[in-house]
């Protein structure tokens, strides 16, 4: 028998001639009974199990192709028949993929280089920037496992940043143009100016007073520098926008119009920055001196005419929606002014004390026992058990870890039915959601028992809304009506028609501690009067008394239609706000009965939903606090807005959520916001951290609503199929 060495020794030849070792790489997981392929150029293996691994014959780098997209490990993998274009196929336990290689492969030529690194120490967060002008933001929490936070696109912040500038109305500087984002050339051509990140550095605020700084408090402001081939920028790390902007080309008495390479450091001693410029076309080096106070000065929004506060800081204008007294007092003015009418008329007579008339009090009159307690009932344990442990109800835990642990699910419909809306009543005890097959249910806190079904509808509900004093239950419905159920028996106690809108009613909720009924049709928002008549006659009860008053009506800036609507109805307050499509959030005053401020350009996309910091009755805030409110909008995240301010101080975008509007909560305590997300989770942020701090799983769909237990640490979560998810904590 020969040997196998034999068979390649003949002419002379050498092994190491007839069989070459082109490449080898070692998995961590075994791929011995995996199907592979191969093509004409391309060989496709797995690596580590779920990575699909290509490797080009002809690339001179050996440098792989990593498709990653399976959760299960890879079992076969194909090449398709056709060369333009190149398909291949692989199959797991979970997916079968089909990959275009010439597609994937752009993507990974195109990926421009890493060109500056950044710590912040602070916030314990790594900040890179590349040459297309991406800033991509990653936590360095212990357990995040370098979790990306947030993806910034410098130029689209720029020209955010430049259009909110405008709509203010502020003054631009003397030597200040226009935005440098596209250059229109004279045969109508665009060239798009990339903003390629050069050099980051710290921008310590805080050495600089609030006074210079405008409306930017300057106490937890995380702000960074960003040098860029054009100019350069102060960026807030916090709500991820561009807090001021510098651009060389602007001010002639600079020599370098384009950069092409920039160091940045501050000065402690004059509270100045120091920025060493290098000329991208050219030979000339320049050192800058710059004030960072008089340029975040000179750019700053303008402040407000008014301050704004949610909690009323100051009486009823008479002149005000609001004013309530001017029906109260006319009955009494008129009874008293005919009672001094009537003793006017009357002659002055003489006063004589009757002894044997009982009613004037002075005859003697027997004793009789006006109040005897009876000692001898039985307490029924049920209902005097249930009044005493809901006086004896502990407040809500201040210092509260978050409600993480899955606790009770149910499903509200026997078919996948989409849950549009859900709102805890004041105390707790009840959950109230609202469908898209036209009814809304109540269900008790723990989700346990038969839920309470209010049927009228024609249309999707897609607003419900608890009374202060839990009484009564408001709904709203895709058919254009609003109907007032009675809480306890479920019955229809006021009905507001169509005919009474030009459009359906996108928002509604009572308001001013229930005295009015609060809700948004197109583009302006009605303050109702109503009155619910309780009358007990059952042959008078199918006669509806039931009725409301529009009391006023106004319009957003500009007549465009509300997407959502929000006020506070757990204590006084004169503030509404309302988001408009055109990607506005406008304040208004109530107690002026007009527009107060409007925040433009509030999110890429417009505003679907607004959440306040109202609390609870089993919990106190500071005053400041109630201030906080809450926006998102489909792929922009979820922003945190001072109403004192009207500046964004928070951005929160970890949670995916790029084609449907997923709901949000504040947290009674204000510690924390919850959302919904479309890969089944939800995700709950902490009020101080950009990044989240739980993720929530157990859902079977896109979890489109939340809400907070306002009495006890518990978070309930709606999905796309109809499904109610309670969370409790540990």
């Amino acid at each position: 028998m020969e040997n196998p060495q034999d068979i390649f020794s003949s002419n002379g030849g050498c092994l190491s001639d007839t069989v070459i070792e082109k490449y080898l790489v070692e998995s961590k997981e075994s791929v011995s009974h995996v199907q592979l392929a191969c093509s004409m150029q391309d060989c496709a293996f797995p690596l580590d199990g779920t990575e699909l691994c290509i490797w080009n014959t002809k690339s001179p780098s050996h440098q792989l192709l990593i498709l990653r997209g399976h959760h299960q490990p890879i079992t076969a993998i194909a090449f398709g028949n056709r060369v333009n274009p190149l398909l291949i196929c692989s199959a797991s336990l979970d997916y079968i993929i089909m990959w275009n290689l010439d597609e994937c492969r752009e993507k990974v030529l195109q990926a421009y280089p890493l060109l500056s690194l950044f710590i912040d120490a602070e916030s314990r967060q790594l900040v890179t920037g590349c040459a297309d002008g991406q800033l991509w933001i990653f936590s360095l929490m212990d357990g995040h496992h370098y979790r990306r936070v947030a993806r910034v696109d410098l130029r689209k912040k720029t020209e955010t940043f430049s259009t909110r500038r405008l709509k203010s109305g502020l003054c631009s500087r003397p030597e200040e143009s226009q935005l440098p984002s596209t250059s229109v050339l004279e045969k109508g051509e665009q060239v798009e100016v990339t903003f390629p990140i050069l050099r980051l550095a710290p921008c310590d605020l805080s050495l600089i007073p609030n006074s210079a700084c405008g409306c930017l408090s300057s106490e937890n402001t995380q702000c960074m520098w960003i040098g860029s081939s054009l100019g350069l920028f102060i960026f807030n790390l916090a709500n991820l926008e561009v807090e001021a902007a510098l651009y060389y080309r602007d001010f002639q008495s600079l020599s370098i119009p384009l950069a092409g390479s920039c160091a940045l450091r501050n000065r402690t001693t004059d509270r100045k920055t120091l920025c060493l410029l290098a000329s991208l076309f050219g030979r000339k080096i320049a050192v800058l001196e710059i004030d960072p106070a008089a340029l975040v000065r000179a750019q700053q929004c303008p402040g407000l005419r008014q301050s704004l506060s949610v909690p009323a800081s100051s009486c009823v204008l008479p002149t005000s929606p609001l004013y309530l007294g001017i029906a109260k007092e006319k009955s009494p003015k008129a009874a008293s002014g005919r009672r001094c009418a009537a003793w006017n008329v009357r002659k002055d007579q003489r006063l004589v004390f009757h002894s044997k008339v009982r009613s004037s009090g002075y005859a003697s009159a027997p004793h009789v026992t006006m109040f005897s307690p009876k000692t001898n009932i039985k307490s029924e344990g049920k209902g005097s058990s249930r009044r005493r442990s809901r006086c004896a109800r502990e407040p809500y835990p201040v210092e509260c870890a978050v409600p993480t642990k899955p606790g009770p699910q149910v499903a509200a419909a026997p078919t996948c039915t989409r849950m549009c809306c859900l709102q805890y009543s004041g105390d707790g005890q009840w959950l109230a959601c609202g469908l898209s097959n036209h009814l809304s249910l109540v269900f008790g806190a723990s989700l346990t028992g038969t839920p309470a079904v209010f049927s009228g509808h024609d249309g999707a509900v897609n607003t419900v809304c608890w009374s202060q004093d839990r009484r009564w239950l408001l709904s709203a419905a895709q058919d254009g009506t609003l109907r007032v159920w009675s809480a306890r028996g479920a019955e229809l106690a006021l009905l507001l028609g169509r005919d009474m809108f030009s459009k359906p009613i996108q928002s509604a909720q009572f308001y001013y501690i229930d005295a009015f009924i609060l809700l948004s049709s197109g583009p302006e928002f009605q303050l109702l009067k109503y009155h619910i008549d309780t009358c007990k006659d059952e042959m008078k009860r199918c006669k509806q008394k039931s009725k409301s008053k529009l009391i006023c009506r106004l319009s957003t800036t500009g007549a465009v239609d509300m997407t959502s609507l929000s006020a506070v109805n757990n204590f006084y307050s004169h503030v509404v706000l309302a988001a408009g499509r055109n990607r506005t959030v406008e304040v208004f005053d109530l107690n002026a009965g007009c527009s107060a401020a409007v925040i433009a350009e509030a999110h890429s996309r417009p505003v679907h939903q607004i959440c306040q910091n109202k609390g609870s009755s089993f919990t106190t805030q500071q005053p400041q606090a109630y201030n906080l409110f809450l926006t998102t909008a489909i792929g922009d995240g979820m922003r945190l807005w001072d109403l004192r301010t009207l500046r964004c101080e928070r951005h929160f975008e970890g949670h995916p959520s790029r084609g449907y509007p997923c709901g949000i909560a504040f947290s009674p305590c204000g510690r924390f916001a919850a959302c919904g997300a479309e890969d089944r989770h939800a995700y709950v942020y902490e009020m101080g951290s950009s990044t989240f701090s739980h993720r929530l799983a157990g859902h079977t769909d896109t979890v489109t609503g939340v809400a907070f237990n306002p009495s006890t640490p518990q978070l309930a979560t709606a999905t796309l199929d109809g499904k109610l998810q309670l969370f409790l904590a540990e």
